[in-house]
């Protein structure tokens, strides 16, 4: 193979390539981080910086290419062909973690350092049918009637803890504990030891053991260590933020001493710590045991506008536990429109976007939630003024066992049961006894649901009628209930709104579902299905037959396919990678963005994957964005959780919105110093210097009348002085005093106690 000098392969780089491009490409042989952001063009980068390798006489066989996923690879094995056509030059392989781990795992078999094990590699029905075996037979009995009425979303539990525990070294035990679930579900640990028994005795192995099992082997196994080391020269590493344990000691052991080794990524759109993924392992793992990478960056974005650019600049330099890296729009990137929507309503408020904006086509608009729950309204009004649109998870708002449940309740205060077959009276009564759970065993449960079936009417009479001395003090007490609201509920015929509120009131709904929910999380989201589906209902201003009517049609509109594509429905975890024309973020409030922590978490982190979140979201975009926030009042939110989010005081969008329009407009030959009437920040300072402009105008200050005061980070108390925000919860922050203690303080009379230093 011949081998050129580095002045002669660089003449071959394309034109429309970067400085930044460029010095990655031609970089020497030495480790490397690079910090890409979001639409950087990191894929064909990446490709050249192989091929110019390749070039300089590096064997392709020593050669080693990691990719995240199937898809991933067979993209950049595209790419790289592309980039490497008529060049004559043999390629390396590109593999996926996952590939890579099984080809050791075969190994260390014929070594003698594991079992054998069946080349039928266990599939996800085979996995779910043992979870549910075992989640029957270990789960305590007070979730045994649960666990059958949910079966699908028991076993996926099982399944995600066993596959959880495998991105880490951390024992079951420790998982269990760092995941936050409720101590009902501590059968889980049991669960997963249980699980690998029936495993390792079957000889099988999982998708996930394909790289936990020869992991664990080489960790325990100096000798393994030096069989797998130093037998590369080169590896590359896509997509380094989404890093867990596992994949990174693998990285490690396979590196050994001898290659040298690029990550590429960006921390900021590190996601997906529910699977594993920790920013450090970009940020300082790395750079801690490959010793002093070159640090690189590919900042400019092809993807998105100035704009665009800036509210996420400014939203994410809040972050601490990221790398100073601005991103910047291209030259060539056309510009980006941005609009932030103060309503009180997020549904009308994307139906007077997508009104407004006809001419973008509905296919090319993802609207981006932060839990599923936001989208119930939204999807339900999509419906109403038939607006098609595609939802990637579950049928949708209309399916879901709240909207049902609460759609049986309406059926029968409405007085529809004398229309009902005894079948469907059936289903009625046990979704209403259900909903919330009664307290009964599920063969209680059975039998007083088909007693009740065999009625067409009067079923509070039945319930009340019930010899509660017979029954469990619990299952009494809620029956009792049930009975006495069914009654006060009879020829109820104001707005359905207000029924649903008075049945979750006296029926104590809401803290039925926290009972039995997984974890704080899962137990949010039910009820804030059941609210969001409320203030739909509360819009239409129906009563319940009214409200039955309208959902009907609803349903038979959802039943029928949709032609052409639609407006997507998706979460912001499940677009990582992805762009559209047009994104709509709805539900800037506190409690959707940023999510509630829960009391054992850290508050700081948690914010700080929040911020991420947001961020990602944001930059998925080409041509406009909406961002849907609450109004602006200067009054404390006393709930502490559904004013404004306190990112849309950080992103600074009237200076993101003001700046990037002028950058659009400005050109090398107009004047380079541009005057803002939007007070100026630190970042937006940055950014115009890299596009050879200066700012004149006002500096921002910290003081703020807008953010409630548990957002700022110090405080002022009246009497024991200035103090830290160092966590909160819905209802209360702490302050880490001067003075060393620390206190907790209700946000309802904060503003009566503290004040934000001037400076």
């Amino acid at each position: 193979m011949p081998t050129n000098t580095p002045e002669s392969s660089a003449l071959d780089l394309p034109d429309f390539l970067t400085d930044e491009q460029r010095a990655i490409i031609t970089a020497g042989y030495e480790h490397s981080v690079i910090t890409a952001v979001a639409g950087s063009g990191k894929t064909s980068t990446l490709a050249w910086r192989i091929r110019y390798l390749l070039q300089q006489g590096h064997d392709p066989a020593r050669v080693l290419v990691l990719m995240f996923n199937r898809s991933a690879r067979i993209d950049f094995e595209r790419k790289l062909q592309e980039v490497c056509y008529h060049s004559g030059l043999a390629l390396p392989e590109i593999r996926t973690y996952h590939a890579m781990g099984l080809r050791l795992y075969k190994r260390f078999v014929r070594e003698g350092y594991l079992p054998g094990f069946s080349e039928k590699i266990l599939t996800e029905q085979e996995i779910s049918f043992q979870a549910w075996l075992l989640t029957r037979r270990l789960a305590p009995e007070d979730l045994a009637d649960e666990i059958r009425r949910n079966k699908k979303d028991f076993v996926e539990t099982a399944t995600g803890f066993i596959d959880m525990v495998k991105t880490t070294l951390s024992p079951a035990e420790i998982v269990f504990e760092d995941l936050g679930y409720s101590d009902k579900y501590r059968y889980l640990i049991d669960l997963f030891h249980s699980f690998e028994q029936w495993r390792k005795a079957q000889s099988r192995i999982s998708f996930a053991d394909m790289l936990y099992e020869p992991v664990m082997a080489i960790h325990q196994n100096p000798p393994l260590q030096r069989l797998v080391g130093n037998k590369m020269d080169l590896i590359l590493v896509d997509e380094y933020q989404d890093t867990n344990e596992i994949q990174h000691l693998l990285l490690r052991y396979v590196a050994g001493d001898r290659a040298r080794v690029t990550v590429v990524g960006d921390p900021d759109q590190t996601i997906y710590e529910f699977r594993g993924a920790k920013p450090e392992f970009i940020l300082k793992r790395f750079s801690d045991e490959f010793e002093s990478p070159l640090e690189q960056t590919l900042s400019f974005t092809f993807r998105y506008g100035h704009r665009v650019a800036l509210l996420a600049n400014h939203l994410i330099c809040h972050n601490t536990g990221r790398k100073d890296v601005l991103c910047h729009s291209h030259p060539s990137t056309p510009a980006t429109e941005i609009a932030l929507h103060r309503a009180e309503n997020d549904a009308d408020a994307v139906l007077q976007i997508l009104s407004q904006d006809a001419a973008d086509p509905l296919a090319q608009t993802a609207i981006l939630f932060r839990v599923w729950s936001q989208s119930v309204p939204i999807e339900l009004k999509l419906l109403a003024q038939q607006i098609p649109y595609r939802i990637d998870a579950g049928k949708g708002a209309l399916f879901s066992r709240e909207v049902q449940a609460i759609t049986a309740l309406l059926k029968l205060v409405s007085g529809a049961l004398e229309k009902l077959s005894e079948v469907d009276r059936l289903e009625l009564a046990r979704q209403l006894l259900r909903f919330p759970h009664v307290g009964l065993k599920e063969p209680e449960l059975e039998q007083l649901a088909q007693f009740l079936a065999g009625f067409a009417n009067g079923w509070h009479e039945r319930l009340l009628a019930l010899d509660y001395d017979a029954l469990a003090p619990m299952a009494a007490r809620k029956l009792r209930k049930l009975g006495e609201v069914l009654d006060k509920l009879r020829g109820y015929s104001g707005p359905v709104a207000g029924l649903i509120t008075v049945y979750a009131e006296h029926t104590d709904l809401y803290e039925g579902v926290r009972s039995l929910a997984l974890t704080h999380e899962s137990a949010e989201e039910r009820i804030d299905t059941i609210h969001g589906f409320r203030d739909y209902l509360k819009g239409l201003n129906v009563d319940a037959t009214g409200a039955l009517a309208h959902l009907k049609a609803l349903r038979q509109q959802a039943n029928e396919k949709q032609a052409g594509g639609g407006v997507l429905l998706s979460t912001i975890h499940r677009t990582k990678g992805l762009e559209w024309q047009r994104v709509i973020i709805p539900g800037l409030q506190e409690k959707y963005l940023p999510h509630s922590p829960r009391p054992q978490d850290d508050a700081r982190a948690t914010l700080e994957s929040e911020r991420r979140l947001l961020y990602v979201a944001m930059t998925r975009t080409r041509q406009t964005l909406h961002l849907i926030s609450r109004p602006v009042s200067t009054q404390p939110h006393l709930d502490g959780d559904q004013g404004p989010s306190r990112f849309v005081e950080e992103f600074c969008f009237e200076l993101a919105d003001e700046l990037g329009r002028l950058l659009d407009e400005w050109t090398p030959e107009t004047n380079p110093v541009l005057k803002l009437q939007t007070p100026l920040t630190p970042v937006s300072s940055r950014y115009a210097a890299q596009e050879s402009v200066t700012l004149e105008g006002e500096t921002q200050t910290n003081a703020t009348n807008i953010s409630p005061l548990w957002h700022q980070p110090r405080l002022t108390h009246s009497i024991f002085g200035a103090g830290t925000v160092v966590s909160e919860d819905e209802s209360s922050f702490e302050v880490h005093f001067a003075s060393g203690e620390k206190m907790n303080f209700s946000k309802k009379s904060a503003h009566l106690y503290f004040s934000v230093p001037l400076s």
